[in-house]
């Protein structure tokens, strides 16, 4: 993939991560050899060799011809060429043409020899744990049999597909260049084996990444297939006929949507219809040091008010150690944390109905609101800000999306607001002092407002410039993406960003981080809202506004109630240009 990145960071991902079914078929392929070098009147199994080689090679996304699986058989041409012709009989083996002629073909395991290998999988570790783990604890023994019970509900491995896709130029994607879309990148051949086509992928700064989506949908005809699009961006671009809505290219029952977290889901939607799938939901969280928590002898912050003194606890300038880092670099990054501070003291930063639960969006196609930053809760998140400044490390007010994160890695922060993506950088890092010793919560909130995580992350679209013919390929494309099996596969290599519930119940998943398991209770506590960044079209602009206003107050330029003053009226100049309420 040619990656072109603007402003952007990826995180040390270790070498991609081995699945239980890998480990299994190469102790299985090497315990065959082992067995035939020894017993001399031993006989290969065909089935057994050729079923192997089918598995290496789609885990490996290595093409499998009739010629190499037939020599992997270990036994003479004739008898191997009849049992790959019972193998594919019963439905054990998928062939896929090569060519347009369809004289060449290459070989791939089926979705029936998937299921079957994954069982197996399960089945020889609890053999071999109970065989010869003689000295395991009990514990460790029903920790092993209860994973086994959950494995019956793990995601198989990807798979290929029947029928590949054919289009010119392959697969062009346009994404963000943030450590989730990275790992797609590190994971090209093999999805480039799986859909059976050519992928090239760009991508781009958070801002740059905009601006060339807006820039491609001027064009005649689309450059890219697949765009990702940041979640406050959806109102614009369905609005502004940028994306294309989804159920005139497919079926949107094919995508599974009961899998998907509510709220990423219904944040994939504008007008009633939806126009992305969703791709990452990363909300954002506070990162806790429970190490350095504990030996405070202090409780996790659960309100505004405890998460300022436990700050005060922590901030040791004169030991180059601080409190908390956050989002306060001037414009967009500043921008987000505004309305996410002003969502933890119970208000959006647009006057939504309040509904159980949050705040009703439904409607925000009919343009029936306006802006809602001038009030008494929208001076008490401002306040908020002013008071995180004096625990906050002496660059905050250029800090941004990675670098309030690097400094936590590193050590020098006891806690820090950050996006779920953003956690590999010290969750992948063994030396990092946070490995390990990381806790995750909902943002606390002010007096009288509920814990809420906002939600951010992508979705990825079609651009409605793309030419028809090409519609099809950038369909099925988009289902391989954003499907439970990739989005293993991704946090399998390091991601921290998961959509779908399916994903986040995966035994080896939740092995992986305890990240996954504190998102979906949030999730079932309807904690997780977009409602913080209603994604309607004036929002950019309004988080800018607000980030440069906010800015010059925490500068000490302007006091809040100035700041709030400015924002507001620059807020409803933007919402009065845009249409007139109705």
């Amino acid at each position: 993939m040619n990656v072109m990145q603007g402003h952007t960071a990826r995180p040390a991902v270790p070498p991609q991560a081995k699945t239980e079914l890998i480990e299994i078929v190469s102790y299985l392929d090497n315990f065959a050899d082992e067995l035939e070098d020894t017993i001399e009147l031993f006989t290969p199994n065909p089935y057994f060799r050729m079923a192997l080689h089918l598995m290496r090679g789609h885990l490996d996304a290595k093409i499998v011809t009739p010629t190499s699986l037939i020599a992997a058989s270990r036994v003479p041409y004739a008898t191997a060429n009849r049992r790959l012709k019972e193998m594919v009989d019963a439905g054990l083996i998928e062939q896929r043409p090569r060519t347009t002629s369809g004289k060449s073909y290459s070989l791939h395991p089926s979705e029936k020899l998937l299921d079957q290998w994954l069982q197996l999988s399960g089945r020889i570790k609890r053999l071999g744990e109970d065989q010869f783990a003689g000295g395991a604890t009990r514990e460790n023994r029903d920790y092993f049999f209860g994973g086994s019970y959950l494995a019956a509900q793990s995601i198989p491995p990807l798979q290929v597909l029947a029928e590949p896709i054919k289009v010119p130029g392959g697969v062009r994607v346009l994404v963000h260049g943030d450590p989730t879309f990275m790992v797609m990148d590190g994971l090209k051949r093999q999805f480039e084996h799986v859909i059976g086509s050519p992928i090239n992928q760009r991508a781009f700064s958070i801002d740059r990444l905009r601006e060339e989506a807006m820039r491609n949908a001027e064009r005649k005809s689309s450059r890219y297939d697949i765009i990702a699009v940041d979640l406050p961006w959806l109102g614009a671009f369905a609005s502004e006929n940028v994306l294309m809505p989804l159920d005139e290219a497919m079926d949107i029952s094919r995508l599974d949507p009961a899998d998907f977290h509510t709220a990423g889901w219904k944040a994939a939607h504008w007008g009633g219809r939806c126009y992305g799938v969703p791709a990452q939901t990363t909300p954002e969280l506070l990162f806790y040091r429970k190490d350095l928590f504990a030996e405070a002898g202090l409780e996790p912050p659960t309100t505004t008010d405890r998460l300022l003194e436990a700050a005060a606890a922590f901030h040791e300038p004169l030991r180059d150690r601080f409190g908390i880092a956050w989002n306060a670099a001037r414009g967009t990054a500043l921008g987000h944390t505004v309305l996410m501070t002003m969502a933890d003291f119970g208000q959006p930063i647009l006057d939504l109905p309040q509904i159980a639960g949050g705040f009703e969006t439904d409607h925000l196609s009919e343009r029936g609101y306006r802006a809602t930053i001038d009030t008494e809760a929208g001076l008490r998140a401002a306040e908020y800000l002013m008071q995180l400044m004096q625990f906050s490390p002496p660059d905050i007010l250029s800090m941004s999306w990675y670098e309030r994160v690097r400094p936590y890695a590193a050590g020098r922060i006891a806690m820090a607001y950050g996006y779920t993506l953003l956690a590999p950088y010290f969750e992948l890092d063994e030396s990092s002092p946070a490995y390990g010793n990381t806790a995750y919560l909902p943002h606390p909130p002010g007096p009288d407002a509920s814990p809420v995580a906002p939600v951010g992350g992508y979705v990825m679209g079609i651009p409605a410039n793309l030419p028809p013919e090409r519609v099809r390929a950038a369909v099925e494309a988009l289902i391989v993406f954003t499907s439970p099996e990739a989005q293993k596969l991704y946090v399998q290599n390091g991601s921290r960003t998961n959509p779908r519930y399916s994903v986040g119940a995966d035994p080896e998943v939740r092995r992986a981080s305890d990240i996954f398991e504190a998102i979906d209770t949030m999730s079932w506590r309807d904690e997780l809202q977009f409602w913080p960044r209603p994604p309607v079209p004036e929002i950019t602009d309004i988080i800018q506004i607000c980030g440069e206003e906010f800015h010059d107050m925490l500068r000490g330029i302007v006091s809040p109630r100035d700041a709030l003053r400015q924002a507001q009226a620059r807020a409803d100049a933007v919402i009065t240009q845009n249409g007139p309420r109705q």
